[in-house]
């Protein structure tokens, strides 16, 4: 064990995009902060590297550093469940590694760093998974806090002004490739993620409610609601026309059951 003080690392949850979705206690988790580590998605994603950077120069005013590394490739092709699971794993053991080497090289020991995290740290994001490895390896050795932030998924049901779950049902969340192997046979609603393939196009003649939205709180959000069966073509079409305008998308929806649908933007 060593005898010089530990690093710290700090996962701060930023929200779904709009700059006022942070909360005072992530703004002072930032403040305690004197490395930020990003990892870019390349070109095509340099807005959200800008819009990490422009919160920081909001809300900082002390010294500090932003490190970059390019974030590894990825496999997306791979349909099946294990084949998907085992490329997910090598990415994130490759993300790892990078990680790894940023807090060795960059985070002297007793200093502060942080990652900050679109939406909450908790949900559908590795940070955490990739520090645990980190940790387990035993190469560096640092403790970590986690501070929560505002979910794509609260954000998409305040901008549609409804709830997430109806009284006494369940809610369901899934990612996309999860929802198009089966339909949940409960009457709970359903809040799907990471769905490249546009799964909620195979679920028409249901009966169902849709509140789909894309990136929530910036100023390209996207927001459509209605009848499934009404709206499903129309939510292919924006999101063609706005993956070829900006290059990439992110989006969420909520699947509610039965007639009737509260709320709606």
């Amino acid at each position: 064990m060593s005898d010089a003080p530990p690093r710290h690392i700090l996962v701060i949850g930023m929200g779904a995009g709009d700059p006022d979705h942070l909360t005072l206690a992530a703004i002072k988790a930032m403040r305690r902060a004197q490395v930020f580590f990003v990892l870019g998605k390349g070109r095509e994603k340099e807005s959200l590297t800008r819009l990490r950077r422009d919160i920081l120069a909001e809300h900082l005013t002390g010294p500090y550093r932003v490190v970059e590394a390019e974030d590894p490739w990825r496999d997306r092709t791979q349909d099946d469940r294990g084949r998907y699971t085992s490329a997910v794993h090598d990415w994130r053991h490759r993300r790892a590694d990078i990680c790894e080497r940023l807090i060795a090289e960059e985070l002297a020991p007793g200093e502060c760093g942080a990652f900050l995290v679109w939406g909450d740290p908790s949900l559908y994001d590795s940070t955490l998974a990739i520090l645990e490895d980190i940790r387990d390896r035993g190469t560096v050795e640092f403790g970590h806090e986690v501070i929560p932030g505002i979910s794509s998924v609260s954000a998409l049901a305040a901008r549609h002004r409804t709830s997430l779950n109806q009284v006494g049902r369940p809610i369901h969340i899934t990612p996309g490739r999860r929802l198009a192997e089966g339909f949940p046979d409960d009457d709970g609603d359903i809040v799907v993620m990471l769905d490249g393939h546009e799964s909620f196009t195979h679920l028409t003649g249901r009966g169902l409610w849709i509140y789909w939205g894309a990136y929530i709180g910036t100023p390209d959000e996207l927001l459509v609601s209605g009848p499934l069966d009404e709206v499903a073509d129309r939510i292919s079409r924006v999101r063609a026309e706005a993956r070829e305008r900006h290059g990439w998308i992110m989006d969420t929806y909520l699947l509610r059951q039965g007639s009737g649908a509260p709320g709606g933007a």
